[in-house]
């Protein structure tokens, strides 16, 4: 198993640079009120989005299935009890494309948030993940 490294760094005031595994570097804003970068538990949600969507489009690439357009929104409910984790991380697939097959859709997405996806996996002991997703026929141009 390879083993992946992440380091974050203090900046000051309230900012923290983290350099992943990959080097791509980005800043954490602790102070939420700010809103100059993402916080941790935003990239977290992020992390799951970006996860199940990978997962997702290539799955029904693979399928054939000719996706046009898809994004993904993620909602989390926190705890009013500290850590404040997430208790409850709703993930929902918004997908346009040519005669999608809703079978394929589902199932896609069923393997992402079961099998495939890591996030999901790492966040599911502790959050209920409750997934849905909507189909829209692309338009002709």
């Amino acid at each position: 198993m390879k083993d992946t490294k992440a380091t974050i760094r203090y900046a000051g005031d309230d900012y923290f640079v983290a350099v992943p595994p990959s080097g791509h570097a980005l800043t954490l804003d602790k102070r939420g009120e700010r809103s100059n970068a993402a916080s941790p538990l935003e990239l977290l949600l992020v992390a799951l989005g970006g996860c199940t969507a990978a997962d997702v489009v290539d799955i029904l690439r693979k399928k054939r299935e000719q996706v046009t357009e898809y994004s993904v929104e993620v909602k989390g409910e926190r705890r009013e009890e500290y850590p404040r984790s997430f208790r409850r991380i709703e993930v929902h697939h918004i997908l346009h494309g040519r005669g999608l097959n809703e079978k394929s859709v589902a199932h896609a997405i069923q393997l992402s948030d079961e099998k495939y996806c890591g996030v999901s996996a790492t966040l599911r002991p502790t959050a209920e993940i409750v997934t849905s997703y909507e189909i829209h026929e692309a338009e002709v141009s």
